[in-house]
């Protein structure tokens, strides 16, 4: 078992209540990933269960073992943990070469030196180093040094890997190259993963769940598809997406079977599958309406009327942003159009993919559709 299991925990530095009752379990084999905007305690969570900070109450199991007890001021030893990090500082031996710095923990564990020659140079050569063995840390980028200091976690293949921010400091396409190489290792080593990002491109597409945090709390948990797709939140939606989801205000009227919302985009009738367990008391609410630009398509003479109000070519894709009456609406489109300002448009949502929120709560009432 490699799993991890955090209940109850709150750490506080001075008067500052960064984590506020974490529940979260990892399981074993899983690529977890927190997720969240710079300071909600994401990084917090992750030094605690390296043992780097002691929380002030509540408990940690590694493994089945307790090796948190905040209550009776219980806390294992980092070194007995047994768990890898790499953190966004590199901490490599300056006096040592690329390859001495990745073999370090092999040699204190006595491993055969020809044993440790073969699984230094696979680890270097995964993380695309392999020619920089021989150099010192001085002679490299800070891109190339955060590889070996990858390369030195990944070594002994490990059964947990906590890794904060570790592809923070390459370039755009490093950056993509690595997040393959770690999804690969990912599913050959079956090391449990507990990963800190603020980037939502590595998020959805290393994780197997995320965890996204603000203010100390964790505000969603689940796989990247759902919180994608179904934000639980008005601030869920308009973190999570790049570009970002289109926000649109309505009015919604609730019977016992069916959810009726009218908006700049026409009136759409759910029923009860639909619902979430956030539905409103009052029959009629303020709602805001969230759309996915790639969940828009543009349609000859017919659907919502709307005029371009400026495009935005991108290579692969084409960025259109609209004005519905006025309202304001960005959509994406495959590959390179063309488009005039001000030229009229229409436009199709299929209203199954439209998330419905509580404009007071900001919650999340009606489910999108699962692709």
């Amino acid at each position: 078992m490699n799993h991890i299991v955090l209940k109850g925990i709150n750490k506080f530095y001075g008067d500052n209540h960064v984590l506020k009752d974490i529940d979260l379990e990892v399981k074993q084999g899983e690529f977890m990933t927190l997720l969240g905007p710079s300071g909600c305690g994401k990084t917090t969570t992750l030094r605690v269960v390296a043992g780097l900070e002691n929380p002030q109450s509540g408990q940690m199991w590694l493994n089945d073992n307790l090796i948190v007890n905040a209550q009776e001021a219980f806390f294992e030893p980092p070194a007995k943990r047994q768990l890898n990090l790499v953190f966004q500082s590199y901490a490599l031996w300056p006096h040592m070469t690329v390859f001495d710095n990745v073999a370090f923990g092999l040699t204190v564990n006595k491993t055969p030196k020809k044993e440790i020659q073969s699984m230094v140079q696979n680890a270097l050569e995964r993380m695309q180093i392999g020619e920089f063995a021989k150099r010192f840390p001085s002679e490299l980028s800070g891109g190339q040094q955060q590889r070996v200091a990858i390369a030195r976690a990944i070594v002994t293949t490990p059964k947990i890997l906590l890794l904060d921010e570790p592809l923070s400091n390459l370039d755009a396409k490093l950056r993509i190259d690595m997040r393959s190489e770690l999804k690969r290792l990912h599913m050959e080593m079956g090391t449990t993963v507990l990963y800190v990002t603020h980037d939502q491109g590595e998020a959805l597409t290393l994780s197997s769940r995320i965890a996204v945090f603000f203010d100390g709390r964790i505000e969603q948990l689940d796989t990247p598809v759902r919180i994608y797709q179904n934000p639980v939140s008005l601030r869920m939606a308009d973190f999570v997406g790049n570009p970002r989801i289109n926000l649109m205000p309505g009015d919604a009227t609730l019977s016992d079977r069916q959810l009726t919302v009218q908006s700049p985009l026409g009136t759409f009738r759910y029923d009860k599958a639909f619902f979430t367990e956030e539905m409103p008391e009052a029959s009629s609410f303020a709602c805001m309406l969230g759309i996915r630009p790639e969940q828009v398509s543009l349609s000859r003479g017919e659907g919502v009327e709307a005029t371009v109000y400026s495009a935005m070519p991108a290579g692969s894709e084409t960025l259109l942003q609209l004005r519905i009456g006025d309202q304001s609406m960005l959509i994406k489109l495959l590959g390179l159009r063309h488009f005039e300002a001000d030229t009229p448009v229409n436009l199709n949502v299929d209203p199954d993919f439209i998330n419905i929120y509580d404009s007071k709560t900001g919650r999340l009432v009606k489910w999108a559709k699962m692709e």
